[in-house]
């Protein structure tokens, strides 16, 4: 099994944070509560501040494989 499907938490923050620089709206969280809501939150929020600061596309490639 891939790690990437073993740690929920660490997957949750990944896909907030692609939905978060992609410019998809908070709304659509996949998550109805939780501790995995709270990481994509807080991923989609990352996101956002690097979209609006103007990453590039290699810098949020990079920051998303160093988390």
């Amino acid at each position: 099994m891939k790690t990437q499907k073993r740690n929920q938490s660490e997957r949750a923050f990944a896909k907030g944070y692609q939905s978060g620089v992609s410019g998809r709206s908070w709304s659509l969280c996949p998550y109805e509560s939780g501790e995995s809501r709270e990481n994509w939150m807080a991923g989609w929020r990352d996101g956002r501040q690097d979209n609006w600061s103007g990453f590039g596309r290699a810098a949020q490639a990079q920051r998303l494989s160093s988390l």
